[in-house]
């Protein structure tokens, strides 16, 4: 079972930096257009707290902050909280790989 944990956070971890690279080479207009997929809005016809956090976050990785302001506030938030969260597994879980080679080769 540890096996399937700790591969699945390691296929998570390379998810999230192919999607952070894939962010990085499309223009940071790119979402600015086109028709919402939220289901607030398509459903309810009203924009959710989340509404935008994509263009926002898509600005906010090239430095474009007056933009991102427009569409989302939150996302000056949220940014930040999701390259932390994802760092600081990536950092356990290396550190937990020292300490399973170091327990190894006491054994």
């Amino acid at each position: 079972m540890k096996f399937i944990k700790d591969n699945f956070k390691k296929l998570l971890f390379y998810f999230f930096c192919l999607v952070g690279l894939v962010l990085l080479y499309l223009p940071k207009d790119y979402f600015d257009s086109g028709q919402s997929v939220c289901l607030s809005v398509v459903v309810f016809n009203r924009k959710c707290y989340a509404c935008g956090m994509t263009r926002g976050i898509q600005h906010l990785i090239h430095f474009d902050f007056a933009k991102a302001y427009s569409y989302n506030v939150l996302s000056f938030i949220v940014f930040p909280l999701i390259v932390f969260m994802v760092t600081n597994d990536f950092i356990k879980s290396l550190r937990n790989k020292k300490v399973e080679k170091v327990n190894e080769e006491n054994s």
